[in-house]
C-alpha cells in the first residue's frame, strides 16, 4: 500500500507542469540563443553582400577592358557628340571606371573617353557626355578606402580621395590615374569597400590588367 501511494506521488509531481522559475530559465536560453542566431546571420548576410558588391565594381573594370580591347563603339547617344570633339566618326574610344569618395562614396561611374584625355570629364550622369552608367552602392554599404600602390613599395598604402581605371586599344593594361596625381610608377591600385557591419574586401587592380578580388 506505501508502495501505490509513493507511486502516485511521483505522477503527481511529473503532471504539475514547469515552475515560474523553469520557465524564466528556459525562456532567457532561448532568447540568448536566438539573439546570437541572429548576429551571426547578420554577419553571414553582411559578408554576401559585400562580395557581390565587389564582384559588380570588378564586373564593370573587366567590362570596360573588353569594350576597349574589342574596339566597341559608343552608344548611339554619344556618337553625335564625337564630331563636335574633333573626333573622326570611325574612332573607338577607351572606357573606364570613376570613383570619387569626396563626391559620394555610394556610387561609381562607367563611362567612355571620348575625348582621349585619359580621365573622365565629370558630367550628368546618365546619358551626357562621357558618362554611360551611374551605379549606386546599397545596403548601407560603401567604398571607403581608394589606395595606391607604388613599384618602389609594393606594400606602402598612398591614399586618394578619387580615381579613374581605363583601358586604352589595342592594349588591356590598365591606365589609372587621379586628380591629386602619382609620386612614383604605380604598381596596383586598391578599391575597398566596407558595409555598416565593418566587414570588408578589396579589389586589386595592377597595371599589367590583372583584376583580383579579396
Amino acid at each position: 500500500m506505501k508502495k501505490i501511494r509513493n507511486l502516485k506521488f511521483v505522477i503527481r509531481n511529473y503532471q504539475r507542469g514547469m515552475s515560474y522559475v523553469e520557465l524564466i530559465v528556459v525562456l532567457s536560453i532561448f532568447a540568448t540563443m536566438s539573439s546570437i542566431v541572429v548576429f551571426n546571420y547578420d554577419i553571414f548576410q553582411a559578408k554576401i553582400d559585400i562580395k557581390n558588391l565587389v564582384s559588380d565594381i570588378a564586373f564593370k573594370i573587366v567590362e570596360a577592358q573588353k569594350s576597349s580591347v574589342s574596339g566597341k563603339f559608343p552608344p548611339t547617344a554619344q556618337q553625335s557628340q564625337l564630331s563636335s570633339l574633333g573626333t573622326i566618326s570611325t574612332w573607338k574610344p577607351s572606357y573606364g571606371i570613376y570613383i570619387d569618395l569626396a563626391t559620394d562614396p555610394k556610387s561609381f561611374t562607367y563611362f567612355t573617353d571620348l575625348d582621349q584625355g585619359d580621365d573622365y570629364d565629370i558630367s550628368t550622369c546618365p546619358g551626357s557626355l562621357e558618362c554611360l552608367e551611374k551605379i549606386s552602392i546599397t545596403k548601407g554599404n560603401i567604398i571607403s578606402r581608394l589606395d595606391v600602390f607604388y613599384t618602389s613599395a609594393p606594400t606602402v598604402a598612398v591614399s586618394v580621395s578619387n580615381v579613374t581605371i581605363l583601358f586604352k586599344r589595342p592594349n588591356s593594361e590598365a591606365i589609372i590615374n587621379s586628380s591629386s596625381g602619382f609620386t612614383f610608377p604605380v604598381s596596383h591600385f586598391q578599391i575597398t569597400v566596407t558595409s555598416p557591419k565593418s566587414v570588408s574586401s578589396v579589389i586589386k587592380v595592377y597595371r599589367s590588367g590583372r583584376i583580383q578580388i579579396n
